[in-house]
């Protein structure tokens, strides 16, 4: 109920919200630097850990970033700065650790280059694969070229990610520089601000880089079947693109008016980063058992 009291003391979140936020960071810290410290004193692939490890220090990364933004709210820009440049680098440690299972990128492309040759069971997007060829689902299929199983294929996803992560430095870059004029509007949807216009960038970047990585994955996912490519693959989804998705939400909902206050601006932020140190404890979890 206290989501629904934005006009209330300041205290509502120097009491047990921040108590509680603290444990999960804790926990979520603790668990990630345990399974850092077990590849570490297993560190027999390195091609493929070291991207691993990159990975597991989202959980961390993200935690303690958002538990300092919690604590003072002043910090709350600078940290989001920071979560948005590791979420570029981490998207790049998942494709580049993906690649390294398969034996590194020649290996990667000749891999998708003998698939054209077999007949493959059903996929994820079900009859878009035939001979070597990847269509598109409608209504991509209108305005995209069919994309062919080989470094065709390989270079479209590479480039599809790699965008995200270039848009995303750029996107925080920009909104840096906007913030010290002043113009930035973090969270306010009006044309005068330009946090519409970078969320609405970074809204398609991040739709096709998913899209791209969702192709991948599912050419590749029989053959990765040992690593558990699917758990790997929804714990990184949520733990990226659900933080994005929900700080919009989260965003919308007080640009419509439907939380009201003098506090409103200040908790909007505060929310997004307690459930985000919830998630963390919930990501730290998941991958002592999937990392």
């Amino acid at each position: 109920m206290w989501l629904l009291h934005l006009g209330a003391e300041s205290a509502i979140f120097s009491s047990w919200p921040i108590f509680s936020a603290s444990i999960f960071v804790a926990v979520a810290v603790v668990l990630s630097t345990y399974l850092i410290f077990e590849h570490l004193a297993a560190y027999n692939q390195p091609e493929e850990q070291k991207f691993l490890i990159g990975l597991i220090l989202m959980v961390p990364v993200y935690a303690l970033e958002s538990f300092l933004s919690l604590l003072n709210s002043d910090a709350a820009f600078n940290c989001e700065v920071i979560r948005d440049c590791y979420e570029a680098f981490a998207l790049y440690c998942f494709e580049r650790y993906l690649i390294a299972c398969l034996g590194g990128e020649e290996k990667t492309i000749e891999f998708m280059e003998n698939q054209g040759l077999i007949d493959f069971n059903t996929p994820l997007l079900k009859e878009a694969y035939t001979y070597g060829v990847v269509e598109h689902p409608f209504p991509l299929n209108f305005v995209l070229r069919d994309w062919y199983l080989g470094p065709n294929f390989y270079n479209a996803v590479k480039i599809g990610i790699v965008q995200y992560m270039i848009l995303k430095m750029i996107c925080a870059l920009l909104a840096m520089i906007l913030e010290a004029f002043g113009v930035y509007g973090e969270g306010k949807f009006e044309w005068r601000y330009g946090y519409p216009y970078l969320a609405v960038v970074l809204n398609f970047s991040q739709t096709w880089a998913l899209y791209c990585l969702l192709q991948f994955y599912t050419i590749i996912k029989d053959k990765l079947e040992p690593i558990k490519p699917l758990a790997k693959f929804l714990t990184f989804k949520s733990i990226v693109f659900l933080t994005w998705w929900q700080g919009i939400a989260i965003a919308f909902l007080f640009s419509m008016g439907v939380f009201k206050g003098s506090l409103a601006q200040e908790l909007k932020t505060r929310i997004q980063d307690y459930i985000i140190c919830i998630e963390c404890l919930t990501k730290g979890e998941n991958d002592v058992f999937v990392m």
